[in-house]
C-alpha cells in the first residue's frame, strides 16, 4: 500500500474549487470502493484533471495494486483510441461527463464526479511485479512511449522530496502543473505522504480566481516549470500580498539566471524559500535540489543531488569527470531511476532494465563546492560551419538581451531556425546572434509564429516547431 490515509483521520487531505474540504478519512473510503470493483493487477487509463476524482482515480489504483496509465483528459480522441488499440487497458477512469463518448464500454462505477469504464479486455498483457505507474515524457502529443516506475521508484522520490522541503501537515500547496505530469504528481505523492493539504484547481495562474484561491485557502507552497516564473514575473508577482506563502519550487526545465536571482532576493527579501530543482520522468520527478540557503550564490545551479541519490559525470569515452569545471553528461543513481520504457502492451512485463542508474542526457558541470550546472542537451546542438552550437545557450542569449521575447530554437546543421512570437527586429535578432556566435548571418532563419508550441506543463514542444519550419 502506497499510502495509508486513515493514520491522519479527519486532516484536511483535498480541497476542491468550491471550497469542499475532503479529509483523509474520507478519501480513504472512497478509496476502497472504487479499489472494491477495480482490483487486482490490472490496467487502467486515468484521464487527468485537476479535480478530486482524477485524485481519487490515482491513489485508489495504486494502493490496490492496478496500474494506472495517465493522460491528459484532453488528449485528442484520435489519439486516445489508438493508445488504447496498443495497450487494452482493462479499465478507463474519465470524468462523468466524458463516459458518453464511449457507449461500447459499461459504467461500473461512478464517484467524485468520475466514472469507471470497464473495457472488452480482460488482463490482455502480463504486468510485472514491481509495475506501479505510467507517464508519458511527451505532454499531450498522444507519444505510445511511457516511462515504467515502481512502487519503489515513488517511495524513494516521495520521501525524498519530504526530507530536502521539509514538509510537514501543516503544509498546503495548490495545482498548478497537471496531474498527469511528474512534477505537479510528484508534489501531490509528497504532500499525500506527509500528511498536507492540497488545492485542486484547474484555473490558470492568468485566472484572478487562481490568486484568489491562493489567499483564500491559505497556500503555504507551489511549484512551476519555467515558463510558469516567466508568467509570475510579467504579473509582478513580487508585489502580490501572499502572506501564507512559505516556499516556492522550481523544475522541469531551466530558468534564466535573470529569474534566479530575481526570485531569489524576493524569497531572501520576505522571509521564503526558493528552491531550484532538476528531474525528469525517469528518475521519477526529482534527482537534485539546491538549498534555498545559496539560492543566490549559486545561480543558474541545479545544486545537489537528493538524499539517497548520487551523480557523477561522465566524458564521451565513459570515463568518470573528476576534475571541476569540466563538462561532461550528467549521470545519476538512485532507487528512484525508473524501471524503463514502454512502447506498446508487451512492455508492460519488462523487469527492471536501468538498476537504478540513469544516463540523463544532460551535459552538466560541477563547480569546486560540488554544485551542479546544466550546460545543455547531448542532442540540442548543431554543427554550423563545422562549429557545434548549443541550442540552450542560444535561448538564454537571447532571453537576456530580450526580456519579454518568447522564443525557441532549432534547426537542422549549418541552419539555425529561431522561432520568436513577439514583434522584434529580424535583424537585430540577428546581428546579435552573428555578434555572439561569430557565424554568418545565413546560418539563421528568424521564424515568426504565433505562440510557442508547448505541452499543457508549458515545455516547449520541439517537435512540432521542426514539422512547422519544414511545413
Amino acid at each position: 500500500m502506497m499510502w495509508n490515509f486513515e493514520k491522519y483521520g479527519n486532516k484536511t487531505a483535498l480541497i476542491d474549487e468550491s471550497g469542499q474540504e475532503t479529509t483523509y478519512l474520507e478519501l480513504h473510503n472512497a478509496c476502497k470502493g472504487l479499489a472494491s470493483i477495480a482490483e487486482g493487477r490490472t490496467l487502467s487509463f486515468n484521464l487527468c484533471t485537476n479535480t478530486r476524482g482524477s485524485l481519487l482515480g490515482y491513489t485508489a489504483f495504486l494502493n490496490a495494486q492496478v496500474v494506472p496509465l495517465m493522460l491528459d483528459a484532453n488528449l485528442e480522441r484520435e489519439l486516445l483510441i489508438a493508445l488504447i488499440e496498443k495497450y487494452k487497458p482493462d479499465y478507463l477512469w474519465v470524468p462523468h461527463n466524458m463516459a458518453f463518448a464511449f457507449p461500447e464500454y459499461k459504467e461500473v462505477y461512478s464517484s467524485w464526479d468520475y466514472s469507471l469504464l470497464k473495457t472488452p479486455y480482460e488482463k490482455a498483457f502480463p504486468l510485472f511485479d514491481e509495475l506501479a505507474l505510467l507517464l508519458t515524457t511527451s505532454g499531450s502529443t498522444g507519444s505510445s512511449k511511457f516511462v515504467r516506475q515502481s512502487y519503489i521508484n515513488i517511495q524513494a522520490n516521495t520521501d525524498s522530496i519530504i526530507e530536502y522541503l521539509q514538509l510537514n501537515a501543516s503544509a498546503r500547496s495548490i495545482t498548478t502543473m497537471p496531474m498527469n505530469y511528474t512534477y505537479g504528481l510528484s508534489i501531490i505523492n509528497s504532500h499525500l505522504q506527509a500528511g498536507a493539504s492540497i488545492v485542486l484547481t484547474e484555473k490558470t495562474l492568468m485566472q484572478k480566481e487562481f490568486w484568489q484561491q491562493f489567499k483564500d485557502f491559505q497556500i503555504t507552497n507551489f511549484g512551476g516549470v519555467p515558463f510558469v516564473y516567466e508568467m509570475l514575473d510579467r504579473l509582478r508577482f513580487a508585489r502580490m500580498d501572499l502572506p501564507h506563502l512559505q516556499t516556492m519550487t522550481q523544475a522541469g526545465g531551466k530558468l534564466s539566471p535573470e529569474l534566479h536571482k530575481k526570485f531569489a532576493e524576493h524569497a531572501q527579501g520576505n522571509g521564503k524559500k526558493f528552491v531550484v530543482m532538476y528531474g525528469q520522468t525517469e528518475a521519477t520527478a526529482r534527482m537534485s535540489y539546491l538549498p534555498a540557503k545559496v539560492s543566490l550564490e549559486k545561480i543558474g545551479s541545479i545544486g545537489i543531488a537528493i538524499p539517497g541519490g548520487k551523480f557523477n559525470l561522465i566524458d564521451e569515452a565513459g570515463k568518470m569527470i573528476t576534475e571541476p569545471e569540466t563538462t561532461g553528461e550528467l549521470v545519476y543513481q538512485g532507487s528512484n531511476v525508473c524501471l524503463g520504457y514502454a512502447e506498446s502492451g508487451t512492455d508492460l512485463i519488462k523487469p527492471n532494465e536501468n538498476k537504478d542508474v540513469l544516463h540523463t542526457g544532460d551535459l552538466a558541470k560541477r563547480d569546486n563546492d560540488g554544485f551542479y550546472y546544466i550546460v545543455g542537451r547531448k542532442k540540442r546542438f548543431l554543427k554550423i560551419y563545422g562549429n557545434r552550437v548549443n541550442l540552450d545557450e542560444i535561448e538564454q542569449l537571447l532571453k537576456h538581451a530580450f526580456p519579454h521575447l518568447e522564443c525557441a530554437c532549432g534547426g537542422t546543421d549549418d541552419k539555425m531556425n529561431v522561432f520568436v512570437s513577439c514583434n522584434e527586429n529580424n535583424e537585430e535578432i540577428k546581428d546579435l546572434l552573428v555578434e555572439k556566435t561569430g557565424l554568418n548571418h545565413a546560418a539563421f532563419r528568424i521564424l515568426k509564429i504565433e505562440t510557442i508550441p508547448r505541452n499543457e506543463a508549458g515545455k516547449v514542444l520541439y517537435a512540432e516547431l521542426d514539422r512547422l519550419s519544414n511545413g
